[in-house]
Formats: structure tokens, sequence, C-alpha cells
């Protein structure tokens, strides 16, 4: 082997080396790296997972907090109108009350609610004809007795209400319902039959 031979054959096995080197290099440093980008999607791959699970829960959560308020409106309509049949059971029920105490009622509502005595009183159909001479002459007793001329008159016009009355001079007018007195007390009663029917 010759000089150049040898110069030729050191440089290229220096070369080699030095390749082999720069090689070893570059794979340990591939592999920290690799290492390292694997700790990298791992962490991110388990906050990913737990953003997602945190995520279900808030929804889950949400869907709840939705289900139970829609739960309360839902027994919230059903006891308001559990109070409402209540309140329409308490109309029929006066509407229907026996003859002389029904007539007691009206006689008192007119008599109380009147201002002059000169009024005209304006009934439903049904209590016109079952009620109206007898109801009038009640209204008037109890008004002389309370020291006002009693001087009521029944009304030729038809009021169209469940029962009760409306009491009328001139343009003046005093409702005397069953409808309107059982609205006046609705919100009071309404809370009181609340407790009752639902404590």
């Amino acid at each position: 082997m010759t000089g150049i031979d040898k110069i030729t054959a050191h440089i290229e096995a220096d070369a080699q080396a030095e390749a082999k080197s720069l090689l070893d290099d570059a794979y340990a440093k591939a592999k920290d790296s690799i290492a390292e980008y694997d700790k990298l999607a791992h962490d991110e791959y388990v906050r990913i997972i737990q953003e997602g699970v945190k995520d279900c829960e808030d929804k889950v959560q949400r869907m709840q907090r939705l289900a139970n308020m829609e739960a309360k409106k839902e027994v919230l309509a059903e006891k308001q109108d559990i109070i409402q049949k209540a309140f329409l059971s308490a109309q029929d029920r006066i509407v229907n009350l026996p003859e002389v105490e029904y007539i007691e009622f009206l006689a008192t509502l007119a008599s109380s609610s009147a201002k002059t005595g000169q009024e005209e009183i304006i009934l439903n159909q049904r209590d016109k004809d079952k009620y109206g001479l007898r109801l009038l002459k009640a209204a008037n007793e109890k008004l002389n007795a309370n020291g006002i001329a009693g001087n009521l008159q029944l009304s030729e016009y038809i009021g169209k209400f469940a029962g009760g009355l409306i009491l009328k001079q001139g343009s003046i007018e005093i409702n005397c319902t069953i409808e309107i007195l059982i609205e006046l007390c609705k919100d009071e009663m309404s809370a009181q039959l609340s407790e009752v029917l639902f404590d």
C-alpha cells in the first residue's frame, strides 16, 4: 500500500468514524426528542381528556339544573291549577247554596253595598227568575233596618255572570258578582289554600 492509499484510507476511516459519531449523536438527539414529544403528547392528551370530562360534567350539571327547573315549573303549574279548581269549586258552592241561604247572601251583598237605597239590582237570568222578588224584599228590609230608605229595584238588564249581583245607579256600578268577590280574595286566599292543600 502506497502512502497516498494510506492517507486516503486514514481519511476515509476518520470520515466514517466522524459520520458514525454524528449519526450516534443524531440518533440520541432524535430519541430524546421523541421521548420529549411523547411526554408532551401524553400531557396534551391528559389535558384534553380532563377538559372533556369537565365539559361533560358541566353539561350534565346544566341539564340537571334545567330538568329541576322544569320539574319545579310543572309542579307549580299543577298547584296553580288545583288552586284555580278550588276557587271554581267555591264559586259553584256559593251559587248553589240552599235557597234561603243564597237569598240571605244576596240581600246582605245588596244592602251592605248600597249607598242611597235607590240603586237597581242587576242579576243573572237564573237568579232574577228564581229569587228576584224575594231578594228585593229582603235587601230593602235590611236597608230599612239600617236607617236607609230601602227602595232598591230589579233592573231590566240581565247580567252575564255566575252569581252575585251588580248594583247600579246612573253610570255608577258596584260589582258584587261571585267572580269579582273571589278574584278580590284570590291573592290572600291562594297562600292559605296552598298551605292547606300542599303542606
